[in-house]
């Protein structure tokens, strides 16, 4: 992996680990295995780099490294084996070869369309542009939050209403079911004073129809 690809890493590795810093207390372990896996590809190029003699972008990569592994934490880094980087080990410089001198000056070929690596102030302002990206996405993402959070506080009240409205119509119902069970005993006391006395009142009618009957033939 080249330089710009690491430095282009390490950049959306920050991002990563200052997200993670503001809602660790939430979610302890958010992004940790992406970033775990980052560092790593980090570690391994910086040190295809020094074997490759590219000590000057090693450098840089091993400080940007090493400040994201303190952001990660001397523990938690230590969890997931990122070890710091070893110091590179300077060969020893091979023998020069002879060269011949030749009378005629040597020219360099010409390009108008050089592509050199992003200096600091370069990557130094991505990584400030990408922060404050990220600020603004989090204080969309804590707007909505305060959002939900006001309308579960509606939705709570709510609840509350409905449940005194409901509370209060059991106790109607149950002030009607007592009086219904005492318009029940009521009726069944009624239709047993009727059975009981019915006998009665039939004899009486038949007593009177039959004295009418007896004053009507008579006169």
């Amino acid at each position: 992996m080249s330089a710009g690809k690491l430095t282009s890493l390490a950049t959306s590795t920050l991002s990563l680990l200052l997200e993670r810093q503001r809602l660790q207390a939430s979610h302890p372990t958010l992004h940790l295995q992406q970033i775990s896996t980052n560092l790593h590809k980090i570690r391994e190029g910086v040190i295809i780099l020094h074997n490759a003699s590219n000590h000057e972008a090693a450098e840089g990569l091993t400080l940007h490294y090493e400040r994201l592994r303190g952001m990660l934490g001397e523990e938690e880094a230590e969890k997931v084996g990122l070890h710091p980087i070893p110091a590179p080990v300077s060969p020893s410089p091979p023998p020069l070869p002879e060269r011949d001198i030749s009378p005629y000056p040597t020219y360099e070929p010409y390009t108008d369309d050089p592509s050199p690596e992003p200096d600091e102030n370069g990557i130094l302002l991505q990584q400030r542009q990408m922060m404050d990206e990220q600020d603004v996405h989090l204080d969309h993402l804590s707007s909505s939050i305060n959002r939900q959070h006001h309308i579960s506080l509606q939705i709570g009240d709510e609840l509350e209403v409905h449940t005194g409205l409901l509370d209060a119509l059991d106790t109607e119902l149950d002030g009607t079911g007592a009086r219904m069970s005492n318009a029940r005993r009521k009726l069944q006391r009624v239709a047993q004073g009727a059975k009981r006395n019915g006998s009665t009142v039939t004899i009486a009618l038949l007593i009177l129809i039959l004295l009418i009957l007896i004053v009507v033939f008579k006169t």
